[in-house]
């Protein structure tokens, strides 16, 4: 069964933005290929009140954990984007209750 991430830090959501749509465009396309490779299946960023999250599903947790202490881009990355705080790092088990889409 596959495994819910979140990953929370301080963060510029417009700075994510700029740096995404520009100068780290093919690094992030590079870095999510990788991802998929290792055992991604979804992922996405989101922002609010100046808190900058990543929500991946992955084939397990073993994976990610593999794939985010293997790749330096995301240091580097995160560094870049000027976040002010280390990642906070949640995993969460899906439930079946029928009502998915």
């Amino acid at each position: 069964m596959s495994v819910y991430i979140s990953l929370r830090v301080k963060g510029d959501r417009a700075k994510l933005e700029e740096l995404a749509a520009g100068e780290w465009k093919e690094r992030l396309q590079a870095i999510s290929e990788r991802g998929k490779s290792m055992g991604a299946i979804h992922h996405r960023f989101a922002a609010a009140n100046g808190e900058i999250v990543v929500m991946d599903e992955w084939e397990s947790r073993e994976q990610f954990e593999r794939f985010f202490n293997g790749t330096p881009e995301i240091a580097e990355f995160m560094q870049a984007v000027g976040v002010q705080s280390d990642p906070e790092i949640s995993f969460y088990e899906p439930l079946a209750t029928g009502d998915d889409f």
